[in-house]
């Protein structure tokens, strides 16, 4: 099991604004044979096209059965040996990708003598070439893996034919899954995986093959946080003000009661649940968090018929339910520090008679899903590791202790990418810039997971904190994501079916993989089809497209879009063909950071902030001095929301079936309270004048799919149906 020691420093952040949820728009007709520097991949019959990045590449390090904690990590010792081995004005840039490999920048006309020192380091394995789409700044490292699917008519020497026909060889089948493995070539490599992989799919008997890409999925928009950075400052108390004081009034237990009340100013700040007080509000003179604390105690009563509710009606669902109780929600994401204090008691324990070694709360795959076996080398701590946390906490630390000019100097390479983008930028401006993505993007949203894990069911039990939308569900944590965002398909794969064999009754995906695999939806559909009352929730997108990004856009899967408080589409969210439902994803522009959801954090850990004093303002976007809540933005969290309502329907009768529960989720949702703003008026005008909408879908429905979910009526409709 992982440990928390005191010795070692901990951090946070969001992944709110990331590109995380790609459907590639650069599809285009099969292409039956594959040419040098002619780079893509097949996806049910189509090719997406690759190209090979000149500034970065991968490095696959030894794999040790065990390392010394104390031990520098490999990817900061190669920053140390390439650092003294090549003189270069801009050194190259060593960064994590989860826990056996590392990306290594590279500054123009370096390549050779870099590529030359790693070798030259005994514990690195290799070198792998680093791809993505055209005009796409992702990481896609391609290993000597592929995930093939076969038929599942086919003997064992059926399949063995297939492999040494084709020159492959098992790894190991993939766990939880029929008839699908991990295979290698025993004579390609590099980019010729992907010829390999493609032609196996024109193989009669193999339903699907891919290869086992690595991703990385926090390519940050530096432009996107300097926005919000620019915001938070102009927000005066909601930015880099004054931080709310730690001490919050009490929450009823949910446990002793069926309703819960909504009286606690935590509670208040969760417009997404009940919108009505905080934007009571917000129409009167708040000058302060403190006056905002005042406010949401005692509402101003006469103004809450002219307000338009833009939440999800939780507490009013409550009344009628018993919050989810005896509901499994896996939450399939990165870190989820299920030890937080609104989180411990919303814990489910593993049943299940194969449980692996360890194994009580959930699994994490992001350790052995590739060519290991998860259930022998994964772990059964979802939380950050030590080593994990000594990575962390030195950024972290760096961005409090550092000055502007010892900050900049030490992250030279992100410092010159921010004054390129941003050529007026003074010292200070870089710098504050650099602190805020790290803190922000780079660790705290290594969270990502517990930030979704609260959405759906916080419940305090010391009287302050938060409350989930089905504070009554039990949590299933299981962990796909290393650290810098990275993950393989064959880990995901894995967790989906972990999931529904650990009986999981809701699994909520707020990811979304840059690219798309085949063995990724044939996983989704054997599971469904094998478990016709399982639930799948995921995030539509973060990324501005008129169409659902991937798992979301897979059949039978619950594509959920944001709204924001004034009830529009948030901006980011993606829209039109594939999407369900929308709800609460928050805007931190609108009004600032009142705007965002507010989550459970992983930097309130006495290890962060270990040997420095508490912070007095706000650092990122932060509710406390140390980051227990966080204000967070994105699909990412409108899924959650609604994986949350679909477990109080649940709640209420747990022998309904998808179809049913979905028909109930859609038919009760309502355009009430939503509107199309001005900008998203404009755009369906003008793909109305180009035919790209068919004219009977109407603005609402390509913007808000089925319109927000609404919990109180479907808890109610799923009631009388019983």
């Amino acid at each position: 099991m992982k440990r928390i020691t005191s010795g070692i420093l901990l951090t946070g952040f969001i992944w709110s604004s990331l590109g995380l949820f790609s459907l590639p728009p650069e599809v285009t007709a099969v292409a039956q044979t594959q040419k040098d520097g002619d780079l893509f991949y097949l996806y049910k019959g189509q090719r997406i096209p690759l190209n090979q990045r000149q500034d970065t590449i991968a490095v696959a390090f030894k794999k040790v059965a065990t390392r010394d904690l104390a031990a520098t990590p490999l990817y900061l010792q190669l920053q140390q040996d390439l650092q003294s081995s090549i003189r270069a004005t801009t050194p190259p840039r060593v960064s994590p990708l989860g826990e056996n490999y590392a990306l290594v920048s590279l500054p123009t006309g370096t390549r050779d003598v870099v590529q030359q020192s790693i070798q030259q380091q005994p514990y690195v394995q290799t070198t792998l070439p680093v791809l993505s789409r055209s005009q796409r700044q992702e990481i896609i490292v391609i290993p000597n893996e592929i995930i093939i699917s076969f038929d599942a008519k086919l003997t064992e020497a059926q399949r063995q034919t297939i492999l040494e026909q084709n020159n492959l060889a098992i790894v190991r089948p993939l766990r939880f899954n029929r008839d699908r493995y991990i295979v290698k070539s025993t004579v390609a490599s590099g980019i010729k995986i992907l010829s390999t992989a493609n032609q196996l799919n024109e193989v009669k008997g193999v339903t699907s093959a891919a290869p086992n890409f690595i991703q990385s999925i926090t390519d940050q928009n530096l432009q996107t946080a300097t926005k919000q950075i620019a915001n938070l400052k102009a927000a005066g108390d909601w930015g880099f003000g004054k931080i709310l004081p730690s001490s919050q009034p009490s929450i009823p237990s949910p446990q002793s009661t069926r309703a819960i009340s909504p009286k606690t100013n935590l509670l208040g700040l969760a417009w997404h649940l009940d919108s009505l007080p905080l934007k009571q509000c917000l129409q009167q003179e708040i000058s302060s968090l403190e006056s905002l604390q005042t406010c949401l105690q005692k509402p101003n009563a006469a103004t809450k018929s002219t307000i338009s509710r833009t939440d999800i009606r939780v507490t009013d669902a409550w009344k009628h339910s018993n919050g989810g109780r005896g509901v499994v929600v896996a939450v399939i994401d990165s870190l989820i520090q299920w030890d937080h204090p609104d989180l411990a008691d919303s814990l489910y324990t593993v049943k299940a008679a194969d449980k692996c070694p360890g194994e009580v709360h959930g699994w994490d795959f992001s350790t052995g899903g590739d060519s290991s076996d998860p259930c022998k080398n994964g772990d059964a701590d979802t939380r950050v590791s030590p080593v994990e946390l000594a990575i962390l906490a030195a950024k972290f630390q760096d961005t409090f202790q550092l000055s502007d000019a010892k900050l900049v100097q030490q992250y030279s390479q992100e410092a010159l990418e921010i004054k390129q983008k941003n050529p007026d930028y003074s010292l200070e401006q870089i710098a504050n810039v650099l602190r805020y993505v790290f803190r922000t993007y780079k660790i705290g949203g290594e969270f990502h997971g517990t930030f979704v894990s609260g959405t759906i069911a916080a419940k305090s039990q010391n009287g302050e904190g938060l409350v989930g939308v089905a504070p009554n569900a039990q949590i299933l944590p299981v962990r796909v994501f290393g650290l810098n965002g990275s993950f393989v398909p064959s880990a995901y794969i894995e967790a989906i079916g972990y999931a529904a064999s650990r009986g999981a009754d809701i699994i909520n995906l707020s990811l979304g993989g840059s690219l798309p695999t085949p063995g990724e939806e044939e996983a989704i559909a054997d599971v469904l089809k094998a478990n016709p009352k399982l639930v799948i929730v995921a995030a539509a997108g973060n990324e501005n497209f008129n169409q659902v990004s991937f798992p979301a856009a897979y059949t039978g899967v619950i594509a959920v879009g944001a709204t924001n408080i004034v009830g529009n589409r948030a901006p980011y969210s993606n829209y039109g063909k594939g999407l369900d439902v929308v709800a609460p994803g928050g805007d931190l522009d609108r009004p600032g950071l009142l705007g965002g959801i507010l989550a459970t954090g992983g930097t309130w850990l006495d290890a962060f902030w270990q040997g420095m004093p508490n912070p007095e303002s706000r650092w990122s976007s932060v509710l406390d001095p140390k980051g227990k809540y966080w204000w967070v933005q994105g699909t990412s969290f409108s899924s959650p929301a609604v994986a949350g309502v679909v477990a109080l329907m649940k709640g209420e009768n747990k022998e309904i079936n998808r179809k049913s529960l979905v028909n109930i989720l859609k038919s009760t949702a309502t355009y009430q309270g939503l509107s199309m703003s001005e900008e998203d008026a404009k755009l369906y005008g003008s793909q109305r004048s180009k035919n790209a909408v068919p004219s009977s879908v109407k603005g609402q429905q390509y913007f808000f799919g089925q319109g927000l979910v609404n919990a109180d009526a479907a808890v109610q409709a799923v009631k009388k149906g019983r």
